[in-house]
């Protein structure tokens, strides 16, 4: 069991730490959620049925980590601040020099990421998983509980909202620039 634990840990490590932290946007709780993940997956590894692929399996219990950490996060909130407030953020930043068209991708994925913290967390979800995580439809359904079609409907929403965020931003950044 050593052995198998410790690979499913270096095949998805990564991957998991990624969606935990589109899901959180908190770097270091995203690493701590992440051993949360493994440590349910520790737990729960014999209890494995084998109905689902090992990585739908490991993305579910990431899944419903991360949401217990949000819920938890917004009861403190609510404890402490007596609002509900957007999540703190953390920015990646790179401390090298970029050429100019890292630089320009850079500005682009961020304003993808801006517009889809403007999108339900529902459609950040499938946005996060078939487009970050590279997942299909079959396992991003698998992952969230959701029919394939919902996950479709919800993807094409999705898109079509960021669609329009990006062109609202373009035309307000023309008008900036007109100024």
């Amino acid at each position: 069991m050593q052995e198998e634990f410790e690979r499913l840990y270096e095949t998805y490590h990564h991957s998991l730490f990624q969606y935990l932290f589109y899901m959180v946007r908190d770097k270091d709780a995203a690493e701590e959620l992440v051993q949360e993940v493994y440590i349910k997956v520790f737990h729960a590894f014999d209890t494995f049925e084998g109905k689902s692929s090992e990585k739908t399996w490991l993305y579910s219990i990431a899944r419903h980590v991360g949401i217990d950490w949000i819920r938890k996060q917004n009861r403190k909130k609510r404890k402490w601040l007596g609002v509900l407030g957007p999540l703190s953020k953390e920015e990646i930043r790179d401390p090298a020099p970029l050429p100019d068209e890292i630089v320009s991708a850079r500005d682009d994925a961020r304003e993808v990421f801006e517009c889809m913290d403007q999108c339900t967390p529902d459609q950040r979800q499938v946005l996060t998983l078939r487009f970050i995580d590279s997942l299909s439809i079959k396992e991003t359904a698998d992952i969230l509980e959701w029919s394939e079609s919902k996950v479709k409907t919800t993807q094409h929403r999705a898109v079509k909202k960021l669609q329009d965020l990006i062109e609202q931003n373009e035309i307000y950044s023309e008008r900036r620039a007109e100024r």
